[in-house]
């Protein structure tokens, strides 16, 4: 069984005991939350919602909060002195899939 959830304007296919790295909700470890964005299911059979199924809820285990490694851009063009060297850092919440309810 698995199913699809939007979150932070993106999509994940999870099952039960996966692991994401969601966009920062600042939740305490070990907490739990609900994510009714469920966009389909598929418990042998699937269902999509329009655009979300009613009564789908998929149920998380907050683990812990960090950030990401660093990811660093930098944009040259030559012979023109012109550089830009910026860097970013996601925040991310790390959540445990416990159960997806259709």
């Amino acid at each position: 069984m698995y199913a699809i959830i939007k979150n932070g304007g993106k999509q994940y296919k999870v099952e039960e005991g996966d692991i994401l790295l969601l966009d920062k909700m600042s939740l305490e470890a070990k907490s739990i939350i609900e994510i009714k964005e469920v966009l389909a299911v598929n418990a042998g059979e699937l269902k999509f919602g329009t655009p979300y199924l009613d009564g789908a809820v998929v149920t998380a285990e907050v683990i812990n909060e960090g950030r990401d490694k660093k990811v660093i851009t930098f944009k040259k063009r030559r012979r023109k002195d012109s550089k830009v060297k910026r860097g970013f850092r996601r925040d991310f919440t790390r959540v445990r899939i416990t159960k997806i309810s259709a």
